[in-house]
């Protein structure tokens, strides 16, 4: 069975353990990445997936934007590069800010906090949009979100969420040993189906919620990781000395990365994009 939702305390020494690890083997951008051809390269890939989000939000110049789990930047930065957007980023990991605050913006702005999104403080109406890419898989209380960021959100102004999923229909051994797995590893709520998650965004007073499912276009990103961390297994001391020599609790996510990719090939995980108004 899956343990209790995380604590953000949980959350945050997870990123911060992992550190190292999640940037070496996938660089600044901490999301999947988007294969529309299949040819292009992992870095390719994931900065697809950020400007196709921020295409979603339809920023107007100079916009105010809210990224809610934002790592290391990476999409709160090109949002500021491309759009002159004046970005606030959250984050649960203190490691992520260090890495974030040394990489400068030619335009816009980007303040990354160290900070619960659910205890974040600020006017109604204070943003022109608001992007949670892959943090809401974090939080138990979707509904206490979606009110959070329906407050948030100028009235017009566009939420655009991707997120973890369940599908409509798992068999007992994959939420037993794949969904629940991955949620306790990696220090997540249980996962919902993009139908109660669109039913808890109209409930919050959203309208026209649009979905998408990105299953066949990110699924690669599991593919690709794996690889790289059996090639480092057999050629980085560093990775062996975490895994096998006291890494901690989380050196448990080298198997959820294994879980992770079955998941998808077992068809119990999906990947959702909501576009919210």
């Amino acid at each position: 069975m899956p343990s209790a939702p995380p604590a953000a305390e949980a959350i945050a020494r997870h990123y911060d353990s992992l550190d190292y690890f999640y940037r070496d083997l996938w660089g600044e951008h901490v999301h999947h990445g988007l294969w529309l051809t299949g040819r292009e390269s992992p870095r390719a890939a994931v900065e697809q997936m950020s400007r196709r989000v921020l295409a979603r939000l339809d920023l107007p110049p100079g916009a105010r934007l809210a990224d809610v789990g934002c790592g290391y930047g990476g999409t709160a930065r090109l949002a500021a590069e491309i759009h002159g957007a004046h970005v606030t980023g959250f984050t649960l990991s203190a490691a992520q800010k260090r890495h974030a605050d040394q990489i400068p913006v030619p335009r816009g702005s980007v303040e990354i906090r160290v900070q619960d999104w659910a205890a974040a403080e600020f006017a109604d109406g204070a943003f022109d949009a608001l992007l949670s890419l892959e943090s809401l898989e974090h939080m138990a209380d979707k509904a206490g979100f979606a009110r959070q960021a329906r407050r948030a959100v100028r009235p017009g102004g566009r939420v655009v969420i991707c997120t973890w999923l369940a599908a409509d229909r798992v068999s007992r051994w994959s939420q037993r040993h794949l969904l629940d797995a991955i949620c306790r590893e990696a220090r997540q709520a249980p996962l919902v189906t993009a139908a109660a998650l669109r039913g808890v965004l109209h409930a919050a007073g959203f309208a026209d919620v649009h979905a998408e499912d990105l299953n066949p276009q990110v699924a690669k990103t599991w593919s690709v990781i794996l690889r790289r961390l059996v090639l480092r297994l057999f050629t980085r001391r560093r990775y062996r000395q975490f895994l096998f020599d006291g890494g901690g609790g989380d050196r448990v996510f080298a198997l959820t990365i294994c879980r992770l990719w079955l998941a998808y090939r077992t068809g119990c995980f999906r990947y959702g994009l909501f576009v919210c108004r």
